[in-house]
């Protein structure tokens, strides 16, 4: 590749990284908002939330263009490709995080406020909501640092969030048993907490191809 064409791929690689920084800092916020959200009873933060996820889904398409067109205007080398092919996989977790953040935005506008002020499991579907969302904002910095080790912390942490999963549900169905008068809120909360669960995998992916980025070898590729 010519130097004039070398500088000007590295300069649109350059713009990729920082389309995938962005929208993942907007997948970011949108988790915060939706949590705020539901922690506040804030209705207009929530249908903010709803709003903006057209915006990510814009980004998304954005991203997945660009990388095709450099793969097929430059025929990129391996490592290039490495860095390309990452892109294309990790824009369709981090736009999965924008949907599952506005899924539970969706889900604060029509909760019984007065229903759900009397649960006794609010403030561990809170912890677990900062615990992903720890897990997302750590997976989006491996992803600018090219970071294994953090990478590696993201991935380790899957397990704490499946196990708040598994206990919160199993917190919500004794709910449920006792009070069956409401147990559309409480399923309610339950998909919150499923919606939580996912963006912790979705993490664990981002992180993923983080490694992958660095080592050229994924997960899902490796010999047990």
């Amino acid at each position: 590749m010519p130097t004039s064409s070398r500088k000007v791929y590295d300069e649109e690689l350059l713009q990729l990284d920082s389309m995938l920084a962005r929208m993942g800092h907007a997948a970011g916020n949108a988790i915060a908002n939706a949590m705020t959200a539901l922690r506040e009873g804030d209705l207009e933060l929530a249908r903010s939330v709803v709003a903006r996820d057209s915006e990510i889904n814009a980004v998304e398409h954005d991203v997945e263009h660009r990388c095709l067109t450099l793969i097929l205007r430059q025929q990129p080398v391996a490592s290039d490709l490495r860095k390309v092919s990452t892109a294309l996989k990790m824009v369709t977790d981090i736009e999965r995080i924008a949907d599952q953040a506005s899924d539970i935005a969706e889900i604060v506008l029509h909760l019984n406020r007065e229903t759900v002020e009397t649960f006794d499991f609010m403030e561990d579907i809170y912890k677990m909501g900062d615990l992903v969302l720890g897990m997302v904002k750590q997976a989006i910095g491996a992803y600018v640092q090219v970071d294994l080790a953090t990478a590696a912390e993201v991935i380790a942490r899957d397990d704490q969030a499946d196990k708040s999963f598994v206990r919160i549900s199993g917190e919500i169905a004794k709910y449920i048993a006792a009070h069956p008068t409401q147990a559309e809120t409480a399923l309610d909360l339950f998909m919150v907490t499923k919606y939580l669960e996912r963006l912790g995998d979705h993490a664990v992916n981002v992180a993923e191809w983080v490694e992958f980025l660095k080592t050229g070898v994924h997960k899902s590729c490796k010999i047990v």
